[in-house]
């Protein structure tokens, strides 16, 4: 008790008393500065009926997919690699060195990398004779733009996530196969794929998860334009907070979302079978 009163302190004062006050807050009229008083379910009945909450979510949905597909598969990918091929621990370090980099850091430096005028990937492509592209300003390429520099960012740490539970997977498998004659495609669909199964659940939780939370790409590069392509929930949340006072409302927003992801989250580990693993 004593060594796990310091995370239990932790969790009460800055997880468990902030939600429980939220949960009161979103049955309030409660502004950003001073009390509110009970409206009960008001704001989730507004916010079933707000056309921009809809369109955050669908934003958000499609910035969720094109993340998670793409850094999935690249992690999965990259780790296999270096599980069959190198286990470098300077090859870890450097896949691992994006995910160091703080976000703000991340997304200013793509975002002037991507400048319509100036950003040397446009000055590469006009170089080759080709339009230049308004990555952040167009409303068909802003999503999968900030999905990318995610990917970019948070690949190399979902890879060593994968790569540690290819740790568990034993040698001897391989060695058998390659006996038998199995090509490496068919080792990875029937021995890598099958007991990899309990680690990639818990790593699309954790990655699912973490995308619905994309705040600070948005803030930095597009504050969720164009007409409003990429105002993602996280977004949107902060703008009803802190740019119109409206704390009620914003809490009843995230009282959705949080109950939505763990629903997610709760779906994922059940149709992935993570208790369960193939290795006897």
């Amino acid at each position: 008790m004593l060594f796990i009163a310091p995370a239990t302190l932790g969790f009460v004062v800055f997880f468990l008393v902030p939600t429980v006050r939220g949960t009161w807050f979103s049955l309030t009229d409660a502004k950003l500065v001073g009390g509110g008083e009970f409206v009960g379910v008001e704001n989730y009945r507004r916010m079933f009926a707000d056309e921009l909450f809809w369109n955050a979510l669908v934003v958000t949905a499609q910035y969720v997919l094109i993340n998670i597909s793409v850094q999935t598969v690249l992690a999965v990918l990259i780790a296999v690699l270096m599980h069959r091929l190198t286990r470098s621990v300077l090859i870890r370090g450097i896949i691992l060195l994006p995910y160091l980099v703080a976000n703000v850091v991340v997304a200013l430096v793509w975002f002037w990398m991507f400048d319509y005028s100036t950003g040397i990937v446009n000055v590469v492509i006009d170089g080759l004779g080709l339009d230049r592209v308004a990555f952040f300003g167009n409303e068909a390429t802003a999503i999968p733009t900030i999905a990318l520099i995610n990917v970019w960012r948070f690949v190399g740490y979902t890879a060593l996530l994968v790569f540690a539970g290819l740790q568990t997977i034993p040698r001897q498998l391989y060695e058998a196969a390659a006996l038998d004659g199995a090509s490496e495609p068919r080792m990875f669909r029937s021995i890598t794929l099958p007991l990899l199964r309990p680690v990639l659940a818990l790593v699309l939780v954790i990655t699912v998860v973490g995308s619905f939370q994309i705040f600070d790409t948005v803030a930095v590069t597009t504050q969720g334009g164009p007409v409003n392509a990429t105002r993602v929930i996280y977004y949107y949340i902060y703008q009803q907070a802190f740019e119109r006072f409206d704390l009620g409302y914003a809490s009843a927003l995230s009282v959705f979302l949080l109950l939505a992801l763990a629903l997610i989250a709760y779906a994922q580990l059940k149709l992935l079978r993570s208790n369960q693993s193939d290795l006897r």
